[in-house]
């Protein structure tokens, strides 16, 4: 489809997914002009085909694609539901502090299971208890990845559906702002769960100081969705009048990231809340047209772009800093590397040949991105 289809295509998404969290039936005439086929591309891209299907079927709509994609989310998420409660548990026996994150709280606070898709499962952990985590989750039937105890978690896999992230720490190093920093001693913050021992929660203000944090990474590193801003808008739904805006709008000056809340925020009330866009809203907007639901290697590989400036040498400078990292993304991706630092000199080689064996496709789509930028500059 053209751009102008996706971005088409991409505010009938919007239109009929506040339909269903606002408790209300989308038009049906509106319905019968929408290019089906286009709309179930650009759900399924962020992430919201489940919800969408949900809308239409309240319109009486009903369509094979999303009959069986709003199925599908709806049996992933009682899969993650059962699964967690299973890790959960054994972390509570083990001694193991723990909190969900991300959307193993927020799927709560959707109308209907399915309306928030996962794609995996989100837990912090002690940091200090690694090696008990990954015994944990392998008596449970998990199995890890092949970069297991690399960056600021670690990937557990068990089929047919279930992708587990088990977080050491919530952020790496971001540039531009003191997110990591801030986040570094989390547990300070945390709150016990009442009738347990290990497991923890963020008070609503702190959980949405994390959540917008965590869309910041991902909108400045490669991009986000329509997702990320429904998550705003339904967060805000429930929660946004009790929530102490003092202590939040205070913390996001710690943490750099006020203006991008600002403007999150009202992307998410406007487009979600049925109000028309402003200039700013339709600015980030276009940007999120480009992204998909955790962005793309191509904003990616621009946005550090500008950061070395174009042509060879700003491509050159682009390679020399994904081959040689500071020391604080070194402690946070590789902390063997940090701990044994004779080991340095040959932390790039080992990045080169974990790029060649392990993530070709990344590999891959890094350098074609890379080679775009530069086409784009000529």
């Amino acid at each position: 489809m053209t751009g102008e289809e996706y971005r088409a295509a991409m505010l009938d998404v919007a239109y009929l997914a506040a339909s269903q969290v606002n408790g209300s039936i989308p038009d049906g005439a509106r319905i019968g002009k929408m290019n089906l086929e286009h709309l179930y591309e650009t759900a399924e891209r962020h992430m919201l085909s489940g919800i969408t299907a949900m809308a239409l079927e309240s319109a009486g709509v009903k369509r094979d694609g999303f009959t069986q994609a709003k199925g599908k989310a709806i049996r992933k998420v009682a899969a993650f539901d059962m699964e967690r409660a299973a890790v959960l548990q054994a972390l509570e026996e083990a001694g193991i502090w723990y909190m969900p994150l991300k959307g193993a709280v927020l799927k709560s606070l959707y109308p209907r299971i399915g309306m928030r898709q996962m794609a995996d499962n989100d837990i912090l952990c002690d940091a200090s208890k690694t090696s008990q985590v990954r015994a944990v989750m392998e008596r449970l039937g998990f199995s890890a990845n092949s970069t297991h105890g690399e960056g600021i978690h670690d990937e557990y896999c068990k089929p047919p559906v279930c992708i587990f992230e088990m977080h050491r720490m919530l952020f790496g190093p971001i540039k531009g702002a003191g997110i990591a920093e801030y986040y570094q001693n989390v547990k300070d913050r945390l709150i016990l769960n009442e009738g347990s021992r290990y497991g923890y929660h963020f008070s609503d203000a702190d959980f949405y100081l994390y959540m917008i944090a965590h869309e910041y990474k991902h909108y400045y590193e490669s991009g986000t969705g329509l997702r990320s801003v429904l998550d705003t808008y339904v967060y805000l739904k429930k929660k946004g009048e009790t929530l102490d805006w003092a202590y939040i709008a205070e913390e996001l000056e710690k943490l750099g990231i006020a203006d991008f809340e600002a403007r999150n925020r009202s992307l998410a009330l406007h487009l979600f809340g049925g109000e028309g866009l402003t200039a700013r809203d339709e600015e980030m907007l276009a940007y999120i047209q480009s992204s998909g639901t955790y962005g793309n290697m191509q904003n990616y590989v621009t946005n550090k772009m500008r950061d070395y400036g174009s042509g060879p040498f700003g491509k050159l400078r682009y390679v020399m800093s994904r081959l040689f990292l500071p020391m604080n993304t070194v402690r946070a991706s590789f902390p063997l590397f940090a701990k044994y630092p004779v080991l340095l000199p040959f932390l790039p080689l080992y990045r080169v040949i974990r790029e060649v064996t392990v993530r070709r496709a990344k590999l891959r789509a890094e350098l074609k991105a890379l080679a775009e930028v530069k086409s784009n500059d000529n």
